[in-house]
């Protein structure tokens, strides 16, 4: 038997490292406005996972014994985890 690791059934050679260009031949316009693009949804992304929590406040304060309002509560959640995901890496540089 051996002890060495078996290999990887998914394979990262496809996946490009963040921040380089997968096709060195793109045009110029194209990748500043995909970068531009970028920027703008990480920078929208970070603000509303800051904003958020400040949403929340009243509603925990109302209580969450209302379904609508549990239902309104946990979306809101959501949306601010996804928030975070999307702009966890804006202004890094």
């Amino acid at each position: 038997m051996s002890n060495s690791p078996s290999p990887s059934p998914l394979s990262n050679d496809s996946l490009s490292p963040a921040g380089s260009e997968s096709n060195q031949n793109s045009d110029p316009a194209r990748s500043r406005f995909i970068h531009s693009l970028k920027g703008s949804t990480q920078f929208l992304s970070f603000w509303i996972a800051v904003a958020l929590p400040f949403v929340h406040l009243p509603l925990l304060t109302q209580g969450l014994g209302n379904p609508r309002i549990t239902l309104v509560f946990l979306a809101l959640l959501g949306l601010n985890v996804l928030a975070l995901y999307i702009g966890r890496d804006y202004n890094q540089s």
